[in-house]
């Protein structure tokens, strides 16, 4: 079940490399009725490239873990 979990993980952090755009969107939807315009809250081009720094780092401890487990 832990595995799984990873899994997850896994393809969470690719996503968030690969395409942070794709998460910002899925989280917006979380702002109404929180921030009067969501769409105004979008990260710049320097906040994604944060994202990817963040999601390489991510990759690297989710990864890490898997080796743990086998």
């Amino acid at each position: 079940m832990f595995v799984l979990l990873l899994c997850f993980f896994l393809v969470m952090g690719v996503v968030q490399v690969v395409r942070p755009q794709l998460l910002w969107k899925a989280n917006s939807r979380l702002q109404r009725g929180w921030v009067r315009n969501p769409e105004a809250s979008e990260p710049t081009s320097k906040g994604y490239a944060m994202n990817r720094v963040v999601g390489v780092i991510f990759l690297g401890f989710v990864i890490w873990m898997l080796v743990q487990q086998f």
